[in-house]
């Protein structure tokens, strides 16, 4: 998940993470997340309803009562009040990065940690198993793998965990020789330089 979280995303996550831990525990947490991110595919990948959650020019009320018609009976209870509350205080249009931003809560209270895996072709299951393998010995969580392809990477790997990017790309890797380079370069120069000046030898 590269989507970015804020302060106020994490404010909204919090709460509904309290909420559900206390209408049900560890079931109702994991319940709410799958709901969560259920709505949240609906709103990439459908425009219309993306519209309805984001656009200002709905009037609130309005979009209230079409919430309820679209999920009432379809999603827990808790779920749709909270979608009521985030139309209530105009948030709606911040419900991917509040749906992101409980998932991180949900894997870190149960020792997982989300991982994009970025790579110029598409993974097999054994190199998924072998990254999932490294990352959980080095951080001692259970990553869960969200692998994405991209063509134009000319091969490596890149990894975002949480904020960090990890970059292994070979293109990453040639920028990084070719800065070495050019420092190593102008460090040799000066050398010479310095020779010349001190005793006239180039």
């Amino acid at each position: 998940m590269s989507i970015q979280t804020d302060a106020l995303a994490n404010v909204y996550a919090k709460s509904l993470f309290e909420l559900a831990e206390q209408a049900g525990g560890t079931d109702k947490i994991v319940e709410v997340g799958t709901e969560l991110e259920q709505i949240a595919e609906i709103a990439r990948s459908d425009h219309s309803f993306r519209e309805l959650l984001a656009s200002p020019l709905v009037d609130r009320a309005s979009r209230g009562e079409s919430l309820g018609k679209i999920f009432s009976n379809r999603v827990t209870d808790l779920t749709l009040r909270f979608l009521l509350v985030l139309n209530e205080k105009n948030r709606l249009d911040r419900f991917d990065s509040i749906a992101v931003a409980y998932d991180r809560m949900v894997q870190a209270a149960f020792g997982r940690v989300e991982v994009d895996i970025f790579t110029p072709a598409p993974l097999g299951e054994e190199q998924q198993e072998v990254i999932r393998t490294r990352i959980r010995a080095s951080l001692s969580k259970e990553p869960v793998l969200h692998p994405y392809t991209e063509p134009a990477m000319l091969g490596g790997i890149k990894l975002r965990i949480g904020d960090q990017l990890i970059d292994g790309s070979v293109a990453n890797r040639l920028r990084r020789l070719k800065n070495g380079l050019m420092t190593r370069g102008s460090t040799a120069v000066r050398g010479r330089i310095q020779n010349i000046i001190e005793d006239g030898t180039p």
